[in-house]
């Protein structure tokens, strides 16, 4: 049973043989044709450059603790790598309207990319666009990965690289909204912490005062331990009042100082691996691939409409000769 499937194979196969023979020249017109038109095509087709930016998360390590805090235990710090989560999020703001908005307007890409202002849907063609020439994607290493493709080399380097650098501004102009907010919050609870302290100190200085005014009058020793007597509750009251004061208004202030220090940093967000560089060799079309692939495709419908006219042909003469 094996040895007859095995010679039906064969004679199927050296049958299929014959048929491209027999049809030669109208497979090879056809493959011909195919290789022409699709050289043709790859030759009309634009050449698009890529060139790429590989870089690595920082974690979110706030540097004012880093450096303020003591008891900080520093890790993750600064000089860490972030992990999936930081990588994420930089592919967040990597997608960001303010980011995008930046590199349209700098290198007006509306008219590099011939879009017509006033057309139907402009901004919708130029977010498409910037979609299709413009990817970023996470590595199998955590890393994030910027390809820029276009039709100058140089653009398309350019590109790559001011978006890496853009991603330390939108960072910061989003953090430093929130910081502002705080800085004020804080500042004004420091302000106010500070106002009740003073207020405590100047009444602590009232009683001892009046303390003093009594031992310098002379008054017999009787008298004083009254006077005493009589201010002490409220001067102990007071020396407690004081002493949470004070540690109120130092924490305050160390929370200010941070505070300050996180508005007034720009901190790095990234780990550039590798900057883009001017390509030299373009990266679509690949012409030989083209042509490869349609020729094949072309010679591989011919046969498959051959055989199916020459099975039509041969059950319509066998309907004949019924």
């Amino acid at each position: 049973m094996e040895n007859k499937q095995q010679s039906r194979y064969n004679f199927n196969s050296v049958d299929l043989l014959l048929f491209m023979w027999k049809k030669r020249v109208i497979l090879l017109g056809v493959s011909f044709l195919a290789a022409v038109a699709s050289i043709v095509i790859s030759i009309m087709i634009t050449p698009m450059f890529e060139a790429s930016v590989v870089m690595f998360p920082t974690s979110n390590t706030s540097v004012s603790k880093e450096l303020l805090v003591q008891a900080f235990s520093g890790h993750p710090n600064v000089f860490d790598f972030g992990e999936e989560e930081q990588a994420e999020q930089l592919l967040q703001v990597l997608n960001s309207e303010p980011l995008r908005s930046r590199i349209t307007e700098k290198y007006d890409l509306m008219k590099h990319y011939k879009i017509n202002p006033n057309g139907k849907y402009p901004r919708t063609e130029l977010m498409d666009q910037f979609k299709s020439n413009i990817n970023f994607r996470l590595t199998e290493y955590m890393a994030v990965e910027i390809s820029v493709m276009d039709e100058n080399p140089e653009m398309a380097a350019n590109i790559a690289n001011d978006i890496s650098d853009l991603v330390d501004t939108v960072f910061n102009d989003m953090k430093r909204e929130r910081i502002l907010t705080a800085l004020r919050l804080v500042n004004e609870e420091h302000m106010q912490a500070e106002n009740e302290f003073y207020l405590i100190r100047d009444s602590l200085n009232m009683v001892y005062s009046e303390l003093t005014k009594e031992i310098d009058a002379g008054r017999s020793t009787e008298d004083l331990i009254m006077a005493i007597t009589k201010n002490w509750a409220q001067y102990q009251m007071m020396t407690d009042q004081i002493r949470n004061a004070a540690g109120v208004e130092v924490g305050l202030n160390w929370r200010l100082r941070e505070a300050m220090m996180e508005a007034e940093q720009v901190m790095a967000h990234k780990f550039v691996v590798e900057r883009a560089f001017v390509p030299e060799k373009k990266a679509y079309p690949n012409k030989s691939l083209i042509v490869i692939a349609s020729t094949f495709a072309s010679l591989l419908f011919a046969l498959i409409v051959l055989i199916l006219i020459d099975n039509v042909k041969v059950r319509v003469s066998i309907q004949e000769e019924k």
